[in-house]
């Protein structure tokens, strides 16, 4: 199966790192989120990559085209007038990827949209470039396949920011620090889709997490696979910043290779 991955819009919320490279390609531990995003992926088993790109893709194009000279120890070799590259200690991975120039301003659906011939008719899976996860790849699959659906989207809890009032009577009765339980689910990607979701696409200014979700929902087409461990994603500075330091505390959750 193909894995499709959103890596195209502006990420103006991280503007201190995206005005010099996509948000995909901002660096956890001195590799991009997006090769952090394509090892999970991989460590299951799923190595055909589909990257929807748009803003600044030419560095996602770049960065792989390159890969060997981020990852391996390099000799250039001038003496023999022949300009010779020494590639030592080879790191490479089982992947074949796709970069997809989807346009600068185009929405989400219509991403997907455009990278429909890549991928054909079949199932596969799409994540967000901007967020890791530990769930279970295979599990995710198994559950999508069982409920027979459209499309599966993995659902977490993430906790408020601030602390919960119990107030009755315009008086504080109690407070108590945030909680997982005080929220809602929210769709934090790794989905799972069938080729007929193309249907549910049309236009490059279509914005997938609205009528094409809301379509689908209404129609019983849509499947929540509940995950209850780690899931982060990478909206903010100080998001960015946390997820550096799990990295760097050799506990990163969702470093499952």
């Amino acid at each position: 199966m193909k894995v499709v991955l959103l890596a195209g819009g502006y990420g103006t919320r991280i503007a201190e790192e995206t005005q010099l490279r996509p948000k995909p390609m901002v660096e956890i531990g001195g590799m991009p989120i997006l090769w952090h995003i394509m090892k999970e992926y991989s460590h299951f088993g799923y190595n055909d990559f589909i990257i929807c790109a748009g803003y600044k893709q030419h560095m996602i194009k770049e960065w792989f085209a390159d890969y060997f000279f981020y990852t391996c120890d390099v000799t250039f070799d001038f003496t023999n007038n022949d300009d010779r590259i020494l590639i030592h200690n080879k790191k490479t991975e089982p992947w074949k990827v796709t970069v997809v120039d989807t346009g600068l301003n185009t929405m989400t659906g219509g991403r997907i949209k455009k990278i429909q011939k890549y991928v054909g008719n079949e199932p596969f899976f799409m994540t967000y470039g901007d967020g890791v996860c530990d769930v279970n790849i295979d599990d995710l699959l198994a559950f999508h396949k069982k409920n027979g659906k459209i499309a599966t989207l993995t659902a977490v809890q993430i906790e408020q920011r601030f602390g919960v009032l119990d107030i009755r009577d315009g008086t504080v009765r109690a407070f108590r620090e945030k909680s997982k339980k005080d929220t809602e689910p929210i769709n934090a990607g790794y989905m799972v889709l069938e080729p007929e979701i193309f249907d549910y696409l049309d236009g490059s200014q279509c914005v997938f997490e609205k009528e094409p979700l809301r379509e689908l929902a209404s129609r019983g087409e849509l499947s929540s696979y509940i995950h209850t461990g780690f899931w982060q994603c990478m909206d903010t500075k100080k998001e960015h910043e946390n997820l550096e330091k799990l990295w760097e505390s050799g506990n990163a959750p969702w470093k499952t290779w």
